[in-house]
């Protein structure tokens, strides 16, 4: 527990560094362009250049903390990556409002790179934000070759930069006329441009904009969004519901984040309804389980009544994640060696439990009465 409790601080301060670093780039950057103040050993126009390019690399090291947070392998390497560049534009804007950017970058390094194995989650982007991607990425290479390829009919562009900044006003439709084309063939690969570049930012922003309406619509449903699914980690995947698992419900909501998989919808209406996390999908289906991060978690519990369908959820899981903890409960104590056969590292027979402390308490042990409020609980024993 300590152990994981170190590991859990460790990662917020890389986020919180990481965050910081983010907002004095950005602050640094603004400042420097609204009241320079330059130093006599770099050319003005180069801290210029470092001034707006920090305010961007400000933004960039935002999304690297934001992608830090949901644990992701691609944020850690772009954050070990960016401060170093961070420090480099402190150093090159010779300001003193850069002195705490680049020692905030210096003393964030370390410690970033030292919780390399905190975030050990790939990046996984869905199909639309992929086409999204390649699309928008394709319309403005298309956009910015063909421009300069035609520059004979754009006055204005002699550089690739300048086709690139033709292509993105045109394709984003800010349009600001300075570049305009003069002849029939630029004019035709223009529409082109523009056509195209209005899909693919369309694309884009649905892209973006879709999982926050998806959010809205399940928050009104009750149901769990997939970016809410992506932040579990660390927690216990309970498969199925029954008389058992209440007990075991109310434990885990006082210390540890879950995730309850159930078939039935009216179930599954009823645990929303008292705001728990539910997926409405079968517990011994590889792909239910996969859904809800069985590669983040730390435990599985069994514990339904039907021995025969945990015991099919615990093959399940044992076969997707071989060193994962699972815990089942055995409503009959003849199915004990089956479930653990089936890959439960635990199995209780609680009716097993209780049969005996009736007994001893039939017999006259005194402590058996508060070895069951023990259990019941949570107490330790002295």
């Amino acid at each position: 527990m300590a152990f994981t409790s170190r590991r859990v601080l460790s990662t917020r301060v890389a986020v919180l560094l990481t965050t910081l670093v983010a907002v004095l780039s950005v602050i640094t950057g603004v400042v420097n362009i609204l009241n320079p103040q330059f130093g006599p050993y770099v050319p003005n126009a180069v801290q210029q250049i470092a001034g707006f390019t920090g305010t961007l690399t400000g933004f960039l090291m935002v999304a690297s903390a934001l992608g830090m947070r949901r644990g992701l392998r691609a944020a850690w390497w772009s954050t070990v990556v960016l401060l170093p560049v961070t420090a480099l534009q402190g150093l090159v804007q010779s300001s003193i409002y850069s002195v705490p950017l680049v020692a905030l970058s210096v003393v964030s390094l370390p410690v970033v790179a030292l919780t390399r194995s905190r975030f050990d989650r790939e990046l996984s982007l869905s199909t639309s934000q992929l086409t999204a991607a390649l699309i928008l990425s394709g319309v403005l290479s298309y956009g910015t070759v063909g421009t300069y390829a035609l520059r004979e009919g754009f006055p204005g562009v002699n550089s690739l930069l300048d086709a690139f900044y033709y292509t993105l006003v045109t394709a984003s439709t800010v349009g600001y006329g300075d570049i305009t084309p003069k002849t029939p063939a630029a004019t035709l690969f223009s529409l082109t441009v523009l056509v195209l570049g209005v899909a693919g930012f369309g694309l884009a922003l649905s892209a973006l904009l879709g999982p926050a309406i998806e959010a809205r619509f399940a928050s009104a449903l009750g149901r769990m969004t997939q970016s809410q699914l992506e932040s579990l980690e660390h927690h216990v995947i309970v498969a199925g519901y029954g008389e058992l698992t209440e007990s075991i419900l109310e434990e885990l909501a006082a210390s540890r984040p879950f995730v309850v998989l159930v078939k039935e919808p009216a179930v599954a209406e009823s645990l929303r309804e008292r705001g728990l996390n539910v997926l409405t999908e079968d517990p011994s289906d590889a792909s239910s389980l996969e859904h809800a991060g069985i590669d983040r978690a730390d435990a599985v519990v069994a514990a339904t009544n039907d021995d025969g369908q945990d015991a099919l959820a615990i093959l399940t899981a044992r076969q997707l994640q071989p060193n994962i903890r699972i815990v089942a409960a055995a409503s009959e104590r003849e199915n004990e060696e089956k479930l653990r056969a089936a890959g439960a590292n635990t199995v209780i027979s609680p009716a097993v439990i209780g049969g005996r402390l009736l007994v001893q308490s039939a017999l006259g042990d005194e402590n058996a009465e508060q070895t069951a409020k023990q259990v019941s609980e949570g107490e330790e024993r002295e």
